[in-house]
């Protein structure tokens, strides 16, 4: 089992990944939030520079905001500085797209934009189609030092919807979800991607699978319902009704809504539609405090049925029994997105009591 964090990418923050790497941290993604955060590859550079066991990755590239190529581009530069530490996290954009009122990139250009990545990363001339023509292009040779394609880039596929995890079986060295962790979420992602795998007629190696999720260490005699315990689980429970929502908001299709958000769910959609912004405009206010805070209005929809439905939450070894649990799924690493506040003690309680246990 590998351990990670997806940390907010703020670029005066590059320091923290090193913090990560001394705690013994296998990975760290920068995702890649232009309406939220800072140039995740700006990022990346800083830390790859300053670190040398880490590995450093996108979570996630976003193919909607950036060309094809200049993804390709990006990533392998990003391998010259950091070279076999480097992978590319990479998925349809459904926040940042989102958060400028957009939808995520369609799947059948999102596998189109992966064919153009996977080929350009494995040094091949591909055929790329830009504003309806199509060329063919080819990495231009101005001598060392300007990418590396020579040390393998695994592409990591963010992916929870049937067709989005078939995508990954096509085309990625590994899937990552949210709740993955969960028996029965896990189970279904891999079977899509082993008919992604099927259908692209490809045979699936050391393929890696990622859960993104929060873990809530209960201290002795902590309750789901005390202030700590919300404070160190509210940014990720309201970022998966957050999720939720937008999925429902463009199918109109209860199914979608989970047990554990039941309770809150009507109440959530009167929250919304009592925004003090005209409709067209609730883009810009649904993803509030996105994976960093709780939004002001919001903090009651933190409650202890939405922290054990959204988060792995226990004491140390309960935790590391969720993670074996998930483990003999089929899960190979497990990567936490705690809030801002809460980053480094979270890192650090996590690295110091959970992983020795594992």
């Amino acid at each position: 089992m590998k351990f990670s964090l997806h940390v907010q990418t703020r670029i005066s923050d590059w320091h923290f990944i090193k913090d990560l790497e001394n705690l013994g941290y296998d990975a760290a993604w920068v995702p890649d939030t232009q309406m939220m955060w800072s140039d995740c590859y700006s990022t990346m550079a800083l830390a790859a520079q300053n670190t040398s066991k880490i590995k450093i990755g996108t979570g996630v590239a976003i193919a909607g905001t950036r060309i094809a190529p200049l993804t390709a581009c990006s990533i392998a530069s990003i391998n010259t500085i950091a070279p076999g530490r480097v992978f590319l996290g990479i998925g349809t954009g459904h926040t940042a797209m989102r958060t400028m009122g957009q939808d995520p990139i369609p799947i059948k250009e999102f596998r189109e934009y992966l064919r153009v990545v996977r080929a350009l990363l494995n040094n091949e001339e591909v055929d790329y189609t830009y504003r309806d023509r199509t060329t063919s292009i080819v990495w231009q040779d101005h001598g060392h030092g300007f990418r590396n394609t020579e040390s393998s880039i695994p592409i990591y596929v963010a992916a929870n919807g049937p067709r989005a995890c078939r995508t990954a079986g096509m085309y990625g060295d590994g899937l990552c979800s949210i709740f993955n962790e969960q028996k029965e979420v896990l189970e279904h992602n891999l079977n899509m991607v082993d008919e992604g795998a099927v259908i692209a007629k490809r045979e699936l190696k050391d393929y890696h699978t990622v859960t993104l999720t929060n873990a809530v260490i209960l201290k002795a005699g902590e309750k789901l319902t005390d202030d700590s315990v919300r404070a160190r689980a509210g940014s990720w429970v309201v970022t998966a009704l957050h999720f939720i929502y937008e999925i429902w908001r463009y199918t109109k299709d209860d199914s979608v809504v989970p047990d554990y958000m039941k309770d809150v769910w009507e109440e959530y959609i009167d929250h919304v539609n009592n925004f003090d912004l005209p409709e067209e405009k609730w883009h810009q206010r649904i993803h509030a405090g996105h994976c960093s805070f709780v939004p002001k209005g919001e903090s009651r929809f933190v409650t202890p049925k939405m922290i054990e439905g959204t988060s792995i939450v226990g004491g140390p070894s309960e935790i590391a029994e969720k993670i074996r649990s998930a483990e003999k799924v089929g899960l190979k690493e497990v990567s936490l997105l705690p809030p801002l506040d809460h980053l480094r003690s979270t890192a650090s309680d996590f690295a110091r009591e959970v992983i020795p246990l594992l």
